[in-house]
């Protein structure tokens, strides 16, 4: 993708520029951005909202198969509208922390792109996306403990699970400042390039998701590993195998066989609504 177009997503036809969520499809991949760009895509209510709508429509809809988060800018999201939080209260920016595991509850895989800052709520709604990318120079911060705040929104289960209890713990207590390289050697990010390769490279392993990979085989991954964090060895092997028989029969193994053997790229099926 050009860079010109980095941080200047199209917005749909009929959607209003000042969208606070702007999407983009390009083929099987749909681009969100967190679009606040002028308060460093600080949180609000109604970004909530509208990113939820947006997650739950795309994965309702068969003609997308990865999604890309991102923010307009120089952030990612700088966490919450502090500006809202010291004038009107907590209401203006609390929302459902379901609302941020929201990624990791779609069906299809959802990228991070992490373009610059990430703090507070801004984080935690990265950790729960399923693949990480970050600008080696994006400063991440948990922030809560500096703000005389919690570890709000699920950020202690999925934070332990991501760096180890230890990192997690430092992280959290300390609310210190994390940079993208340093990020990426304890866990908390996956992939750390420079700063304008962020999107670019992120939009390139979606394409890749959208083009390679059955959506049906990527939406029983997740849950399987969801429910693998939680349960046992054992369980997860039974689950595994019963699943495994399953998909020797199903219209996608012929289809990726057949297009291996054939040299060609598959043609799976999307995922429409769920039942």
């Amino acid at each position: 993708m050009p860079e010109s177009t980095v941080n200047t997503p199209t917005p749909p036809d009929g959607e209003a520029p000042g969208s606070c969520v702007l999407a983009e499809r390009d083929g099987g991949v749909l681009r969100l951005t967190l679009n606040r760009p002028d308060h460093l895509n600080a949180w609000t209510r109604e970004m909530a909202d509208l990113l939820l709508a947006r997650l739950r429509a795309a994965d309702a809809d068969p003609e997308v198969r990865a999604i890309v988060l991102t923010g307009s800018g120089r952030a990612f999201c700088a966490g919450a509208d502090m500006a809202l939080l010291s004038g009107l209260g907590e209401a203006q920016v609390q929302v459902d922390g379901r609302t941020l595991a929201a990624p990791a509850e779609l069906r299809k895989p959802v990228i991070a792109a992490i373009n610059g800052p990430a703090a507070g709520v801004g984080l935690v709604l990265a950790l729960f996306a399923d693949v990480r990318f970050a600008a080696e120079d994006a400063k991440l911060t948990t922030s809560f403990s500096r703000r005389g705040l919690v570890a709000e929104y699920g950020a202690a289960w999925q934070l332990p699970r991501l760096v180890g209890h230890g990192r997690a713990m430092d992280l959290l207590l300390s609310a210190r400042v994390v940079l993208g390289a340093e990020a990426q050697r304890m866990g908390l990010v996956d992939f750390a390039v420079p700063r304008e390769e962020v999107l670019p490279e992120a939009l390139g392993y979606a394409r890749t998701l959208a083009e390679l990979c059955s959506p049906t085989s990527m939406a029983t991954i997740k849950r399987q590993v969801q429910r693998a964090q939680t349960g046992g060895f054992a369980a997860a092997a039974d689950e595994a195998a019963e699943l495994m028989a399953e998909s020797f029969t199903s219209a996608d193994f012929a289809e990726g066989v057949g297009s291996y053997l054939e040299k060609r790229h598959p043609e799976f099926p999307g995922l429409g609504t769920a039942e």
